[in-house]
């Protein structure tokens, strides 16, 4: 089936629908592709975190605290356009606690949110009493951490739902179970849209925002990206009462996110959910895209837990998950047009922040796209940037004409 659209969207993710959303009402004709159903990958095994307690001054920082604005305004614009009906996407500005067992980890967390601070995020030192007077249940341990108030939360399948149902009234095409299986090509080299098992979509423009499975697809349109799948697992605890009123994450947890190892990496994080649930991680490991649970991983999961909140050792697990995020190796995400093929675009590589920072990405890539004036500086993001040399992209082979 040929369709013609200004802008070819191949994943229909949180990332992708952000995108979608932006460029529709910026007036460009987008069509969305994905071979799953909308959200159901990463999008739909993450925890919709919205943090800058977990990110040092730059631009993943900068990208992070536009973003929480925009999340912010989009809990308002949402309900008012998509009406009474549509699920809520869930908002929560709960805010997130940093804790600490050791005077060395109090001293480093305290060194990193003054550094925080000077970027412009709330970071509020606690000592122990005020530490347990947000958080009752904390371990006896605990000698302190840092508060950050601006830490906030959303449903993640609702919110990508919603911002693809606002995608749809500007316009938007999105079409699920389709697989893209390569280019399609001008007689100039530039990249015209894509050929797909349903059929080939032309397009003046394509976007990769295909979060772990980037690279495949990058492959398929004549180009590279160095975006690998992490691994990242959680339990999920029956029912209670609530009395975990924060996210709450150890000292460790930042370090695990910038991580660039391979290894098994695992910090305490922990939240509870609107429905009595509570919500335990956090792991990160590079093992491809093995889909199978490691019962060793969740029990170093659940001793951290544990050592933040006693109370968890009575709790019974009902289930646990996995997915994968989008690791690139200097940790930020590639937003913007490949150098080397012409008509290729990317919005992926978020890791474990694409929720988060959806919204500013999505902005980001139509103001770059269509011309218009960018909130945040782009360059940082590109996908030729000097922190991926050696592993930037580059066409491969000959695509289809």
């Amino acid at each position: 089936m040929d369709v013609a659209a200004d802008v070819v969207i191949v994943g229909a993710g949180i990332v992708g629908a952000a995108c979608a959303r932006s460029l529709a009402r910026a007036g460009a004709r987008v069509i969305v592709l994905d071979r799953g159903a909308a959200a159901a990958a990463t999008s739909a095994h993450g925890e919709g975190n919205l943090l800058v307690s977990d990110k040092g001054p730059g631009p993943e920082l900068e990208l992070a605290q536009e973003s929480l604005r925009r999340w912010a305004a989009l809990a308002e614009e949402l309900p008012d356009e998509l009406g009474p009906q549509f699920p809520s996407i869930e908002h929560e500005a709960k805010g997130g606690l940093v804790v600490v067992a050791s005077e060395s980890g109090l001293d480093g967390l305290r060194r990193f949110a003054g550094t925080q601070r000077a970027a412009g995020v709330e970071a509020l030192e606690v000592t122990a009493g005020e530490a347990r007077e947000l958080e009752p249940d904390l371990a006896p341990g605990v000698l302190g951490g840092v508060h950050y108030p601006q830490d906030a939360q959303v449903q993640p399948v609702a919110a990508a739902e919603a911002l693809l149902a606002s995608a749809r009234r500007a316009g938007a095409v999105v079409r699920t179970g389709v697989e893209v299986t390569g280019a399609l090509q001008g007689a100039n080299g530039r990249l015209t849209g894509v050929s797909t098992t349903q059929g080939d979509f032309p397009a003046g423009a394509v976007v990769v925002a295909a979060g772990p499975w980037s690279a495949e697809v990058a492959e398929r349109l004549g180009s590279r990206i160095p975006v690998l799948p992490r691994r990242g697992m959680v339990l999920v605890t029956t029912p209670m009462p609530q009395r975990i009123r924060h996210k709450v994450y150890d000292g460790d947890y930042f370090a695990a996110t910038q991580s660039a190892g391979a290894e098994l990496q695992t910090s305490a994080v922990i939240e509870s959910t609107r429905g009595g649930t509570v919500l335990i991680g956090s792991s990160r490991e590079q093992v491809g895209f093995d889909d199978r649970l490691r019962a060793e991983v969740l029990a170093q999961m659940a001793r951290r837990a544990i050592a933040v909140f006693p109370f968890l050792a009575e709790t019974n697990v009902m289930r646990s998950y996995l997915g994968f995020r989008p690791y690139v190796p200097d940790h930020l995400p590639v937003i913007g047009p490949d150098p080397d093929r012409d008509g290729l675009w990317f919005a992926t590589g978020h890791e474990g922040a694409g929720v988060g920072l959806a919204p500013a990405t999505g902005d980001l890539l139509a103001a770059v796209m269509l011309g218009l004036e960018a909130a945040v500086e782009p360059a940082p993001y590109a996908v030729g940037r000097p922190t991926l040399r050696g592993h930037a992209p580059g066409p491969i082979g000959e695509a289809r004409l």
